[in-house]
């Protein structure tokens, strides 16, 4: 048996002749605002650096002074000898800022999403989650073996129908809060009556939302958030009771069986939520930019998601169409990636633009400039 009986030339060809095929391409240095790639200067208006401090000297400055203490890498799990005082620390500062007794380091989003629903679930489980859900989120119910349902994106009225006959002996109800693709918020409060009508637990992925709030959301069973978005490093963490920490830290198998993250890593998140809390006009800048953003293409004739946060997706339709105005963005040096299915549905590609507090009033007044001499035939 060879590769060649999975025919992956035949399903390359079929990728790209639906405009689906993927490709990296690698920029030479830069993050947020600009970046250089083959030489040339781009405005990036595709990062997850919503509050600009993936480059924050203060974040550089705290990895250089532990390097000399702590090396590079981890060396093992957290369970092993990997675990060190800057991970502690973060742990607890993590739960601090979240608004919860404990947290959990883990070194992917998708490695803290997989493990919790994997250790919480068995196949007497049912989790009930939205069907724009992060692919994190589908995955790990899939290892769990649970009743897996998914309903209708922010449809809660289909979810509590489905509810009302569930007689499971353990429900879980899990949501991104804010949608990567369409930049929208779950329902919170209404999810929460839900999951307390219905004795379910709530759990929320928050990776997009995360360090961009002036305060905490109300309080969930299991909170899951990011650090390599609006916090500018990498990793992430899960937050909840003394209890949950204590089981996941012994079941939840991609934290136990996996190398921990960087303690450098550590000491510049730290530094980050430092900068946070003293530099309040980031989230000021931010918020300021997506309301002049979202005036300027509605009135431009763009569609739009109902999103008030950084993500602000322009709804293209088909791949192709999407694919040749990011090209066309691109030569005006401007880089807003296509996404197209399967990360969205079919029929509604889009370009993912992306705020940060790093840009400028003129880096967005270009944007604004350029998406209004765009030829959409």
């Amino acid at each position: 048996m060879t590769l060649a009986a999975f025919n992956l030339s035949g399903q390359l060809s079929a990728l790209q002749a639906q405009s689906l095929k993927r490709t990296p391409r690698a920029l030479s240095h830069g993050v947020t605002p600009t970046v250089w790639r083959g030489g040339k200067e781009y405005l990036n208006f595709s990062s997850n650096d919503y509050l600009g401090l993936a480059s924050h000297y203060a974040l550089r400055d705290a990895v250089s002074e532990t390097l000399n203490q702590h090396g590079i890498g981890a060396g093992a799990a957290h369970l092993i000898t990997g675990h060190t005082d800057l991970h502690e620390r973060l742990e607890q500062r993590l739960a601090q800022v979240s608004g919860y007794p404990r947290a959990l380091l883990f070194s992917t989003g998708y490695m803290a999403n997989i493990g919790v629903l994997d250790a919480l679930l068995t196949p007497k489980s049912t989790l009930y989650q939205d069907k724009l859900n992060h692919a994190s989120m589908i995955d790990g119910a899939r290892l769990s073996g649970a009743i897996h349902r998914r309903y209708p994106h922010q449809d809660l009225a289909t979810m509590e129908r489905w509810l009302e006959t569930d007689q499971s002996e353990l429900k879980l109800i899990a949501t991104d809060q804010v949608f990567s693709m369409d930049g929208t918020e779950a329902n919170l409060p209404e999810l929460r009556l839900l999951a307390e009508q219905y004795q379910a637990a709530l759990m929320i992925d928050d990776a997009h939302g995360f360090g961009v709030r002036a305060e905490p959301l109300p309080k969930v069973d299991v909170y899951m958030a990011t650090l390599g978005k609006a916090i500018g490093t990498f990793g992430a963490f899960v937050a909840g009771s003394d209890e949950l920490i204590e089981f996941l830290q012994s079941r939840a198998r991609t934290f136990c069986f996996t190398t921990a993250t960087p303690p450098i890593l550590a000491a510049a998140t730290l530094a980050a939520l430092d900068v946070i809390e003293t530099e309040i006009w980031r989230r000021e800048r931010l918020a300021a930019h997506v309301i002049r953003l979202r005036a300027a293409l509605l009135e431009q004739g763009w569609q739009l998601t109902d999103s008030q946060t950084a993500i602000q997706p322009i709804i293209i339709g088909s791949a192709e169409k999407t694919l040749a105005l990011s090209k066309q963005l691109e030569e005006q040096g401007i880089l807003a990636v296509a996404i197209r299915p399967p990360t969205v549905p079919v029929g509604t590609s889009r370009l993912r633009v992306t705020l940060s507090a790093a840009h400028s009033d003129d880096d967005v007044g270009r944007l604004i400039e350029v998406f209004g001499k765009l030829n959409l035939d």
